[in-house]
């Protein structure tokens, strides 16, 4: 009777080539570094992240919303990495990120309404255009004491002391009948919240040197108290008393707008 078959196991040569490539401090330094490289180059040329600190841009943008941005959406034609990224021209009805015209520091986000050659009246908060009335869904009008400036627009009588006098002149020497036209390389930007927001009304046209990003998406949104925001009220203690233990699961995951993240914006 014949023996039976040994059945050889791996030797310890295949059992070497089966290991997890481990890699050496070298490569894994490389491999750090390009992390940070195309990190560094994401944030520098194409994305960044901003704040949003007031109610001017409700119900579009709440206030506590991290936008991503993107930077190259309306580069400038010069721009080198407008070679290699998509762009495209500011457009009606489009969100931009910008500098306005009266501090250069600072960042503003508004919707455009007005693009060069427009001729532009409100008329009780109705924007026209061209004759044409805007449909703006996207636009809210939250109470506010007396008859907000701009309702109608532009206006003949200079009535708010927070419009810009520069701008209130040059608004008079640009209305041709009622209408206000908007000048080559300008735009006007206007607040999605109407009664609540600073914009062109007060100082002016944005010109397109100004404007530098693009909204794209909301990356996280944190729940903060907002003047025009009743929702908000329910997330502040109405006093001292000790809660249920219910109260606090709503209290520890109510401190973020879960169902805004990765909203796209516009």
């Amino acid at each position: 009777m014949s023996a039976p078959a040994q059945v050889e196991g791996p030797s310890l040569r295949s059992l070497s080539r089966l290991r997890l490539h481990l890699p050496t401090v070298p490569e894994a330094l490389a491999s750090l570094l390009q992390t940070v490289v195309v990190a560094l180059f994401l944030l520098t040329f194409v994305l960044q992240p901003y704040l949003i600190p007031s109610e001017s841009m409700e119900r579009t943008l709440l206030v506590g919303d991290f936008l991503l941005v993107n930077k190259q959406a309306y580069a400038p034609a010069d721009s080198l990495t407008r070679k290699l990224l998509p762009y495209r021209d500011v457009k009606r009805g489009d969100i931009v990120i910008f500098h306005p015209p009266e501090d250069l520091y600072k960042i503003y986000v508004k919707r455009v309404v007005g693009i060069p050659g427009d001729r532009l009246h409100i008329e009780d908060g109705r924007v026209t255009v061209n004759g044409q009335t805007l449909d703006e869904p996207y636009a809210t009008f939250e109470p506010t004491a007396g008859i907000p400036f701009g309702e109608t627009f532009p206006a003949r009588v200079y009535s708010d002391p927070e419009v810009d006098r520069v701008w209130w002149k040059q608004m008079q020497s640009m209305t041709h009948d009622g209408e206000l036209v908007v000048p080559e390389g300008k735009y006007f930007v206007l607040g999605d919240n109407r009664n609540h927001s600073k914009d062109s009304r007060f100082w002016g046209f944005v010109s397109r040197q100004q404007i530098i990003a693009r909204p794209l998406v909301i990356y996280f949104s944190v729940s903060r108290p907002s003047s025009t925001d009743v929702q908000q009220a329910a997330l502040q203690a109405e006093d001292d008393r000790l809660g249920h233990d219910r109260q606090l699961a709503a209290r520890l995951t109510g401190f973020a707008r879960w169902k805004r993240i990765f909203h796209v914006v516009h």
